[in-house]
């Protein structure tokens, strides 16, 4: 079957399945291999259907996707992933989350480990020791962030899509940097299970030291210390540390935009982070995210152009895998 001939109505959008999902097993991409449509998806080859450009100097009017029921009922996927790409384009959690497991239901316990993990010599003929794996005497709290859409189509159906797709980029750059702010506050006073608020250290004297960094580094034993949460403040207490101004250092950041450190971690800025903070971690082991819908919208409201009460929202939650691979040091109150 053509992409020109599929018939798509607002019940794709409904059941376990995404639309996105559901449109590519009724025009399966691999059918495309090849030909002038190869690298575009399901979506995209729908978009093109109907003449909808979504980006660029030439980009369509919003009331493109409403020349017809059809192309109308692509807008709420539009409007997904034009969140998403706002998501992931200001998306720090990358760097933090060990695992990202999505889930379908409201409740869910995280897996603990509280007997060691060590490797231990074990005599001939005796047992090895063992590791308990266990669920978490908590569940894991998840949040529903988002936004709820106020413009009348009326007003906004001129408007060229490659703007109004800024708009909800910010939208989901700022649901990304709330879910941020959820995982700083799990990394820093644990998920409410029992054994999973990280070790607190605090500063020798009341202002950073190179030494402070050091001592921080070396906590670390069976895990590693490559990642370091802060705030534009001690980012900047840090970056004025005699040891960060070694000249590689500075040749990193200038090619990369990357902020390294003398110990090799990156440096993350996070404004959710306190003052004379430092969350550092091994970003390999310490933090899990659980997704119950990545984003989400009022699809019925918006193929209707019922755009003034149409939420778009993304619901996550996080929990701690290895509280030893996280740390929290403060700089000592100078009071």
């Amino acid at each position: 079957m053509n992409y020109q001939d599929i018939t798509i109505n607002k019940t794709l959008y409904r059941g376990s399945e995404s639309f996105a999902e559901r449109l590519e097993q009724l025009d399966p991409t691999e059918n495309y291999r090849g030909t002038e449509l190869d690298g575009l998806d399901a979506f995209q080859r729908q978009l093109k259907r109907f003449d909808i450009q979504v980006g660029g100097s030439h980009s369509s009017t919003l009331e493109k996707f409403f020349q017809n029921a059809q192309s109308a009922v692509l807008f709420p996927e539009y409007i997904m992933r034009a969140v998403r790409q706002g998501m992931e384009e200001s998306d720090p959690l990358s760097a933090v989350v060990a695992a990202r497991t999505e889930i379908s239901a409201t409740d869910y316990r995280g897996l603990c480990t509280n007997d060691g993990l060590a490797a231990e010599v074990t005599a001939e003929g005796a047992a090895l020791s063992a590791t308990a794996i266990s669920l978490k005497d908590k569940i894991t709290t998840l949040k529903k962030r988002g936004r709820m859409l106020k413009a009348s189509y009326e007003a906004i159906r001129f408007q060229r899509l490659d703007l109004f797709t800024l708009a909800l980029r910010r939208i989901g750059a700022e649901i990304a940097r709330s879910q941020m702010a959820d995982a700083v506050a799990v990394l820093t006073a644990g998920d409410g299970s029992t054994g999973s608020v990280p070790q607190k250290l605090t500063t020798a004297g009341t202002a950073l030291a190179y030494s402070d960094l050091i001592t921080l580094w070396s906590s670390f034993t069976a895990y590693r210390m490559n990642t370091m949460l802060v705030n534009a403040k001690t980012a900047a207490d840090i970056l004025a540390l005699e040891a960060f101004c070694d000249p590689s250092t500075g040749l990193h950041f200038q090619n990369t935009g990357k902020l390294g450190t003398p110990l090799g971690a990156e440096m993350i800025v996070c404004d959710a982070v306190a003052d004379n903070t430092i969350i550092a971690l091994d970003r390999r082991y310490a933090l899990e995210m659980v997704v119950g819908d990545a984003v989400t919208v009022d699809a019925d409201r918006l193929i209707d152009c019922q755009l003034e009460r149409a939420a778009v929202s993304s619901t996550a939650g996080f929990s701690v895998l290895f509280p030893d691979a996280i740390r929290v040091m403060t700089v000592k109150s100078g009071s």
